[in-house]
């Protein structure tokens, strides 16, 4: 058995954490700078984030490399320090998790490469596998105890993702999200149902829906997700905190503390059992979500 399996078999319900971006900017990141530098620049800063969800119960925290893979990191020239800024990433987090003792998972967060899939772009799905396998290959080194693979569109990316994964660690556990802010579908038109059954046939430990236009939208995921999932499926909703608003240059999410805690029952009540935060939410949102469902 492997700790996500431990961790799911003794919580009916398992808290994941907030955003990292949102709280990185809170923190003094400059707009269109790489999150992941901060890994080596501001490490205690990065560190304090995490510590921030693990008191406020989280039991899966993600690595910041969301952007950490070399088609992102590309567009700052710093291509080459990708191994370096995700293996460093799993180091800090994994400390701040020893320190909290709770018992909680490193996972390594991929993102999106914010290419498109040829043949409509001209990311070949061969270099997309490279590029995921690099990254997973360095989170996996810095000793994540699972890959999440987050806020996709198309199902060709995310399959080269989790292919890179497995060329990475035949046995790591994944969790697969994808973004569904489209009308319903993401924005490359897959549904919730089809995502569900391309990434359970994958291999995924668990399957779900991340970011987004708000609780609402995450809530319809997960029903329609059951609605086709075996009876043992693990579902994941990490929804924003609501849409964001332009306010005085800064954006700013609608959602309180109340209502994602709110949003963490209903998910749970429509068949999720990995419920966390994404933009927007912080420690305090993730506490509320926390007695929510302890509740």
């Amino acid at each position: 058995m492997n700790k996500l399996q431990a961790l799911l078999e003794n919580n009916p319900v398992v808290l994941a954490d907030g955003a990292m971006g949102t709280m990185l900017f809170e923190a003094g990141l400059q707009f269109g700078d790489p999150p992941e530098v901060w890994n080596m620049s501001h490490p205690d800063q990065v560190r304090a984030i995490h510590r921030g969800y693990l008191e406020s119960g989280s039991l899966i925290n993600l690595t910041n490399t969301f952007g950490g893979s070399r088609f992102r990191l590309s567009m700052h020239n710093l291509q080459a320090k990708a191994p370096d800024l995700n293996r460093t990433a799993a180091v800090i987090l994994r400390a701040e998790v020893e320190a909290a003792g709770t018992g909680a998972l490193v996972a390594g967060d991929i993102g999106p490469s914010g290419e498109i899939m040829a043949p409509l772009g001209t990311l070949e799905y061969a270099d997309a596998v490279d590029g995921f396998a690099e990254q997973a290959a360095a989170l996996v080194a810095g000793g994540v105890d699972v890959i999440w693979i987050e806020t996709m569109s198309a199902l060709e990316e995310i399959g080269a993702a989790f292919e890179g994964v497995r060329r990475a660690s035949a046995d790591i556990p994944v969790i697969t999200t994808m973004t569904f802010d489209t009308r319903g579908r993401t924005m490359m038109g897959v549904t919730p149902e089809q995502a569900y059954k391309f990434l359970a046939g994958l291999g995924a430990a668990a399957v779900g829906g991340n970011c987004g236009n708000g609780p609402n939208e995450l809530l319809a995921v997960v029903q329609r997700m059951r609605a086709v999932a075996s009876p043992d499926a693990v579902l994941v909703a990490k929804s924003n905190a609501g849409m964001p608003k332009l306010v005085h240059g800064k954006a700013v999410y609608e959602c309180p503390p109340s209502e994602m805690a709110d949003y963490s029952r209903e998910v749970r009540a429509a068949g999720a059992r990995i419920i966390g935060g994404c933009c927007g939410s912080t420690p305090a949102h993730l506490k509320a979500m926390a007695e929510a469902l302890a509740a």
